[in-house]
């Protein structure tokens, strides 16, 4: 486990681009157009980024980007 020490602009920062990356795979779960291995991976990822940003972010902002697993 690493452990960083953020200054309240890197933490706003660090909020922005989870929040652009998370919306980025949310959109991309969505196209019809993409494969669904290609799915798989992203939905990988997207688990990964959430939790990230489920420690910044607020119950009220982290329930905009909570995914229900029957969704899948």
């Amino acid at each position: 486990m690493l452990g960083f020490l953020f200054n309240e602009r890197e933490c706003r920062e660090l909020d922005y681009v989870l929040k652009k990356e998370l919306d980025e795979m949310l959109f991309d779960l969505n196209d019809k157009r993409i494969d669904g291995d290609i799915k798989v991976a992203i939905e990988s990822r997207y688990k990964v980024i959430f939790r990230m940003y489920a420690r910044l972010a607020s119950p009220k902002e982290i329930s905009k980007y909570a995914r229900n697993r029957m969704y899948h």
